[in-house]
């Protein structure tokens, strides 16, 4: 399988380095009941506010229920159909906009939910599966798909799978697929003490 390692400024965690987003999954290899548990147990133990857990994910197995499954693929983008097509798994990630302890608006459900999010896709490459997190969806056509109630927001979508080669795409995504990943530098984006200082001290 294509691996594409990140090149850090400084050493990090395998798991991290090595996690990525493919586009290329193999249809022919389903996930063990065993390891999406453990995605959806590694998203349980995220960090939240208050620990109100906000996220609600809903899952979508091919081999357990195919009807609802494509139901589930037909609210992607259409180019995200094209690749996304052959996951055996997709997850709706969904924020709840309330706490739970006292009704107020939780501002941070989002940022919660994509702890969560981000903690499946790291046991995910822990597993020596593969995930792509999508923003290229219908929200409203997959609230109506899964009866979404009031006071909660779509956020997200996750192929979930095993890697297949890059060969198997099709020509458009094959570019992207192989392409070095990049990041902007540590100075560009991250600050010590004020807005735009890059050095410590």
């Amino acid at each position: 399988m294509h691996t594409k390692p990140a090149i850090t400024q400084t050493p990090i965690h395998t798991l991290l380095q090595d996690r990525w987003s493919p586009r290329a999954f193999d249809p022919k290899r389903t996930l063990s009941d065993t390891d999406l548990q453990a995605l959806l147990e590694a998203a349980r133990w995220s960090p939240s506010c208050f620990n109100d857990q906000p996220w609600r994910f809903v899952v979508f197995v091919k081999e357990h229920d195919e009807n609802q499954w494509q139901l589930a693929l037909n609210c992607l983008a259409a180019k995200n159909q094209l690749w996304a097509q052959h996951a055996p798994v997709l997850v709706l990630t969904v924020a709840s906009e309330n706490f739970q302890h006292n009704g107020a608006a939780n501002r941070w459900a989002s940022y919660d939910t994509g702890a969560a999010s981000l903690s499946l896709c790291l046991q995910a490459t822990a597993l020596g599966l593969v995930t792509h997190q999508m923003g290229g969806f219908d929200a409203q056509q997959a609230r109506d798909l899964v009866n979404l109630p009031t006071g909660y927001t779509p956020m997200a979508m996750i192929a979930v799978g095993y890697q297949a080669e890059i060969d198997t795409l099709a020509e458009e995504f094959k570019a992207a697929e192989s392409a070095e990943r990049i990041r902007a530098s540590l100075e560009d984006r991250f600050y010590f003490g004020l807005w735009g200082k890059s050095e410590k001290g």
